[in-house]
């Protein structure tokens, strides 16, 4: 069995994406995540790989751009105003497919806001932050283990589906320590073979005068039906991930007075609020998205189905809650029994701004909804 090491949630994210065959990081330093881009300036220039610290987010993503469409592993953080800046190098990113992992340790918006943990940045991520009709998979890690194992997982996906990944970690995930497994260090015959990025252009081969073809990586085209029919394939391979990738926690839900919907920080929380429920004879269920694109609708829907109260809590003022509610109809579109959707009545408990809800707070609350 491997050996436990004590690590803050950064320094795990940024470990990992070494092991994971990281070859090249490009960041720009912001609060909370300045441990992560420091553990790359060091480890990264160990080992002999390519650290940048950049001239500013805007760059840096477009360095990762670069860097993968040249063959590298490549990985950027930041905190939710740099990932803002980052956006539309993302979008270029999903419409190449060109894999990338991006690193958000969410902090309280918008605007500057503050350096406290918050979750506010959900709708950038899950929606596509930048223009166009793209997605990219979103993990959303809940300690300091999920840190490195979701991450080492980003990196394997990236290149599956050719396309950016998110690794989103509020604040208070990226700044705690736990003790946790490290995932081992892939060597360069495990990462997967790259036949798709730039390089061998057009050249005139002596022995017949033929021209090979480039290798040409772009997300531009100009012929609206071209646009429109590559843009349809690739959401034809988001359904793939919708099927094979999608990802989620559920505790206790069958049968339960309540549901309890929340990842991250407010998972944990959550957590602590049913063991508070348990000491007065009441059920709480827990569910937590670990995907939070592709969202587990058809799993939550089926929760949903069972007709009892569903209570979001989340640190922002109502994001996660719009997902919690398409999956109560997605549980009507399959036909579930309309009558008990009737009482699955989806409640929020939200905060922002770096406040982090309580167990207490959460436990209270789902007695309000319960008339106890």
């Amino acid at each position: 069995m491997s050996e436990k090491v004590l690590m803050k949630g950064n320094d795990a994210i940024a470990e990992a994406a070494i092991r994971a065959g990281c070859g090249a990081y490009f960041g720009y330093p912001i609060t909370p995540q300045n441990e992560l881009i420091a553990y790359m300036a060091k480890h990264m220039l160990d080992k002999g790989r390519v650290f940048i610290q950049a001239e500013s987010e805007v760059a840096a993503i477009n360095m990762v751009y670069g860097a993968s469409c040249a063959g590298a592993r490549a990985m950027t953080s930041s905190s939710s105003p740099g990932i803002s800046l980052k956006q539309e190098g993302i979008s270029y990113g999903a419409g190449a497919d060109v894999p990338m992992v991006i690193v958000n340790v969410v902090r309280g918006g918008p605007g500057l806001g503050n350096i406290a943990p918050s979750q506010s940045d959900y709708f950038q991520s899950t929606r596509g932050g930048g223009h166009g009709d793209y997605h990219c998979i979103v993990l959303a890690p809940k300690s300091v283990q999920e840190c490195a194992d979701l991450t080492y997982l980003a990196f394997d996906l990236a290149d599956k589906y050719r396309m950016p990944v998110i690794v989103q970690a509020d604040g208070m995930i990226g700044q705690m320590m736990e003790g946790l497994v490290l995932p081992p260090e892939k060597s360069p015959a495990d990462l997967p073979k790259r036949d798709w990025t730039a390089g061998k252009m057009s050249v005139r081969a002596a022995s017949s005068g033929t021209y090979k073809d480039a290798r040409h990586i772009t997300s531009i085209y100009l012929v609206p039906e071209k646009l429109e029919s590559i843009t349809k394939a690739r959401f034809t391979r988001y359904e793939t991930i919708k099927a094979a990738e999608t990802r989620y926690e559920e505790l206790d839900c069958n049968g339960a007075d309540l549901t309890l919907v929340a990842y991250g920080t407010s998972a944990r929380v959550c957590l602590g609020a049913k063991k508070l429920a348990e000491k007065e004879g009441i059920k709480l269920g827990l569910f937590r998205p670990i995907t939070l694109w592709p969202f587990p609708y058809t799993a939550l829907g089926k929760i949903a189905a069972q007709g009892k109260p569903i209570l979001s809590v989340e640190m922002s003022l109502g994001q996660l809650v719009e997902d919690v509610k398409l999956s109560v109809f997605e549980a009507v579109s399959s036909g579930a029994n309309s009558a008990a959707l009737v009482n699955a009545k989806v409640h929020l408990l939200g905060h922002c701004g770096g406040m982090i809800p309580t167990e207490e707070e959460v436990f209270a609350e789902a007695k309000r909804i319960l008339g106890k």
